[in-house]
């Protein structure tokens, strides 16, 4: 038996698509446009990338957008790749890039600033530029 869709279904199914459609519009920007972090609606501890709480183990979450500032905490890994461990001014710590400068002239301390929440060559990484660098370190003997 052949079977027609019916005038509501056919208005329902565009509603929905539309509705897709608008969500997915909505969430780009959301991803792409700047640095996401996540905050535990229990608790309020920041993460970033993560399915639970690493304070409480709640799995509400609630997106936020950092402002992306944050200070070079330590190196991770081999010099070449320049990647480091950055804590941010929201409380949460993650791994970037840090470009347009050379591997030397970055240390604990340095001020950094995200200006890309994904490195261009899909490796998942933020990509940070030096802002400030480090204050120089002060001799105590």
């Amino acid at each position: 038996m052949l079977q027609t869709d019916t005038r509501e279904h056919t208005e329902f199914r565009e509603h929905h698509e539309a509705a897709a459609a608008a969500t997915i519009a909505s969430a780009a920007p959301a991803v792409c446009g700047g640095l996401v972090f996540q905050r535990c609606l229990w608790c309020g501890t920041p993460a970033y990338r993560r399915s639970f709480c690493r304070a409480c183990g709640s799995m509400a979450l609630r997106r936020e957008r950092s402002v992306g500032a944050g200070v070079v905490v330590r190196r991770n890994g081999p010099a070449p790749h320049n990647t480091w461990f950055v804590a941010m001014d929201e409380g949460f710590t993650l791994v970037c890039q840090v470009t347009r400068t050379a591997p030397i002239a970055v240390s604990v301390g340095a001020r950094v600033k995200v200006i890309q929440a994904v490195d261009p060559h899909c490796q998942g990484l933020p990509v940070a530029e030096l802002t400030d660098p480090a204050p120089p370190l002060e001799r105590w003997w």
